[in-house]
């Protein structure tokens, strides 16, 4: 006679499923794809299914561009200030705060001189991590003083713009800058500078009214949102439907605002080829 045994639910055990760390997979917002995260940023952040140019910061953009090593930093002493005591949702001194521990900056842009291809150059990123990339007082100082450094120095000046406009916590010093930006680019000009102008998504406000159209190259990256005001108002307020693609680059270099739409794993190699067009 055979004896029969049972086992008790306790003493079965299943195995675990591998934990999946967080972050590791994202979906592309363009194709819905799901995408291994490490696989998109080698592809400097660009979905390699679609195509899709992810936003990135003013750090990874610095790392994309110059040449490594290259890239040193100036005017990094800046810093914000609350000179009109704003306060919204929070108080701006607060707010900054909160920007400058996420970042690890003081506000949003880097700027420095780096080799870019072995060819010399002033760069400025903005980085719409850091409120949107808006712009304030410290962003509106560094750009000019590139801007000047550029100028005494004959280096070809290439600015990355990614903002959301003016900075509304700062209010009409803000708008100031949009008017310093532009006269040193003025002064440039006049010394036969070359500036190279590079408009990521987004690009818009009083950063696209400003310095950021005044290239004498503007780049674009493709599908980049680029305009003053977002297409939402401007169909409201001319009540009328706007052309499908309004404000990308593609629309843009159609409407001869943009000179060239570019990707950017070959951004790098156009800005060398218009730096050593201009003999500089």
């Amino acid at each position: 006679m055979t004896q029969t045994t049972t086992r008790t639910w306790t003493e079965v055990k299943t195995p675990r499923k591998a934990a999946i760390p967080e972050g590791l997979w994202l979906r592309c917002p363009e194709c819905s794809q799901m995408i291994y995260r490490k696989q998109m940023e080698a592809n400097l952040h660009v979905c390699p299914e679609c195509q899709h140019h992810f936003r990135i910061g003013a750090a990874e953009r610095v790392a994309q561009l110059c040449d490594a090593g290259s890239f040193e930093a100036m005017f990094a002493g800046l810093a914000p200030t609350d000179p009109l005591g704003f306060r919204d949702l929070k108080d701006y001194p607060d707010r900054l705060i909160a920007e400058q521990v996420k970042t690890g900056a003081p506000d949003a842009i880097k700027a420095g001189t780096c080799f870019i291809k072995g060819r010399q150059a002033m760069l400025c990123c903005l980085d719409l991590h850091f409120m949107m990339g808006s712009m304030g007082s410290v962003v509106g100082e560094t750009i000019t003083r590139a801007i000047e450094t550029a100028t005494e120095r004959d280096l070809p000046l290439i600015i990355v713009s990614c903002s959301g406009g003016a900075r509304m916590q700062e209010s009409g010093l803000s708008l100031m800058q949009m008017a310093k930006t532009s006269a040193a680019l003025a002064r440039f000009d006049d010394k036969n500078g070359l500036f190279i102008s590079v408009l990521t998504d987004p690009t818009t406000g009083g950063v696209t009214a400003s310095f950021s159209m005044l290239g004498d190259i503007i780049f674009a990256e493709p599908k980049a949102l680029i305009g003053f005001a977002g297409p939402r108002v401007i169909q409201q307020t001319i009540r009328q439907e706007l052309p499908e693609g309004f404000q990308r680059s593609e629309y843009l270099l159609e409407a001869g605002i943009v000179d060239r739409v570019v990707p950017r794993s070959q951004l790098r190699n156009e800005i060398a080829r218009v730096i050593d067009f201009a003999g500089k």
